[in-house]
């Protein structure tokens, strides 16, 4: 290399260090619109200060079937799959637009033959020539002096975080999806269950009540009573059976495939050994945690970020063209002292008249990074809302289960005595009938009031963001 190559790298160094302006506005997080203290009431549980836990699925959903249904989920749900591709995708962008920030190297060789024809020779012969060439340069490097490259480059890399918080988002959703799909087949084998009993009992007293009539004791009315309760039980069991079925389908198609039957549950049990409950402690800076938030969050920065680049439009673009390499006549003497070259062409644009392309340009990313905030504000709003519904709904649901539990005791024992009482013929069998379908009803509001409360632990675990650990 010539001295005076040697002699342009410090002026070029120091022109690349030069890249450190930033015409990006600096980023301050907008005021969160929720409150920070959640609604208090009737319909909410007494809470106390605190601040959320990690709430890792595998600590927070207990039962080993369960587990390993979610398990086979997060291996096999396609919409998952999706959503991890979508992360490769946005990985690939932002390695593209961050090598904008280096200088693309690259060597070429080349050999061509020339040859002159006799009219333009001094010796009046034809004359073939040959030039041997090798060169590593650099073409059109852009010097960053205002930061629209970096700019560009860190709006790509939070588009690759807020990917991976849109990820972490549809994985928690399918974890709560499956959680809830396995509660409700649960649920509905429970009532399967509780109708197949009943169908089982109210078969049993019209066999009673059939030969009570034979004998006289009662009327043909009491056996027609006694028939459209085992009818209506007999139609429980197959719309319970066909919601089971349906429940089962509809799991197989989040888990993303077919759910073995040991894993599959069997009912719903008294005392919800399925799932953990949710820390009593929480304040409403949990959300800002909430990947969709994160995610907005993300997408605000890189709006932010644009308006630098944007900025950057209306300042000159000085970009750098250089090469050293050989050149020789003869391919053997390509690499001799004395044949080497050089070349070193910077330019400079300067913007003049765009048609107002710049201003537009900028007054797009000033709206966009508007509308971006107003969408995070809206994300944390959003989720204060579905945590106040969901712990609204927590507040009572153990209340409720209590006193549809004490509905059940109260009921079965008052079936006792009815079907006592219509033994002696004090009762008429509409009493009894009405002591039997108080029974079932309370029954199947039992098992509705526990799914209730299991899916709200369920979506507790949701709105508050839980872990993927």
């Amino acid at each position: 290399m010539s001295t005076r190559a040697v002699q342009c790298l410090p002026l070029l160094g120091a022109l690349l260090l030069t890249g450190c302006l930033s015409l990006a506005p600096k980023y301050e997080r907008p005021a969160s619109p929720a409150p920070q203290a959640w609604p208090q009431g009737d319909a909410y549980a007494p809470t106390e200060p605190g601040q959320a836990t990690d709430l890792a699925w595998r600590d927070f959903f207990t039962d080993p079937g369960l587990k390993s249904v979610i398990g086979l989920a997060l291996k096999n749900n396609r919409d998952l799959r999706v959503a991890i591709l979508n992360i490769e995708e946005a990985r690939a962008q932002y390695r593209e637009q961050r090598a904008n920030q280096l200088p693309a190297v690259t060597a070429s060789g080349s050999g061509t033959t020339e040859r002159s024809p006799a009219g333009l020779s001094e010796f009046g012969a034809k004359r073939d020539v040959r030039i041997y060439s090798a060169d590593v340069g650099v073409s059109a490097f852009e010097l960053d002096l205002w930061g629209r490259v970096r700019n560009l480059t860190r709006q790509a890399q939070e588009q690759v975080l807020a990917t991976e918080e849109a990820r972490r988002a549809a994985q928690i959703s399918l974890i709560s999806e499956v959680a809830a799909d396995y509660l409700t087949l649960g649920a509905d084998r429970q009532r399967l269950t509780t109708a197949e009993e009943t169908f089982k009992a109210d078969q049993e007293t019209l066999r009673i009540t059939e030969a009570r009539f034979k004998d006289g004791v009662v009327s043909e009315l009491d056996v027609r009573q006694a028939q459209t309760v085992v009818d209506q039980a007999r139609s429980d069991v197959l719309t319970y059976t066909t919601q089971s079925a349906q429940d089962l389908n509809a799991l197989n198609l989040v888990v993303g495939a077919a759910t073995p039957d040991t894993l599959s549950p069997s009912g719903l049990d008294g005392t919800l050994p399925t799932l953990a409950d949710v820390p009593a402690g929480l304040s409403s800076e949990v959300l800002l945690g909430r990947p969709d938030v994160l995610q907005a969050e993300h997408q605000l920065r890189g709006y932010n970020a644009n308006i630098g680049a944007a900025r950057a439009a209306f300042f000159p673009t000085i970009s750098l063209t250089g090469s050293t390499g050989s050149e020789s006549l003869y391919l053997d003497r390509l690499f001799t002292p004395g044949s080497g070259t050089w070349a070193f062409g910077p330019s400079i644009s300067l913007p003049i008249f765009a048609g107002g392309k710049n201003v537009a340009a900028l007054k797009l990313s000033k709206a966009q990074r508007d509308v971006a905030v107003a969408q995070y504000e809206l994300a944390i709003q959003t989720a204060f809302r579905e945590t106040a519904d969901a712990l609204a709904q927590r507040g009572t649901a153990a209340r409720q289960i209590e006193a549809q539990e004490q509905l059940v005791e109260a009921a079965s024992a008052a079936l006792k005595l009815s079907q006592a009482r219509y033994q002696k013929g004090v009762d008429t069998y509409l009493s009894l009938l009405d002591a039997q379908r108080t029974l079932y009803t309370a029954q199947q509001t039992l098992i509705t009031a526990r799914a209730n409360r299991a899916t709200n632990l369920v979506t507790l675990y949701r709105v508050l963001g839980g872990g993927v650990s």
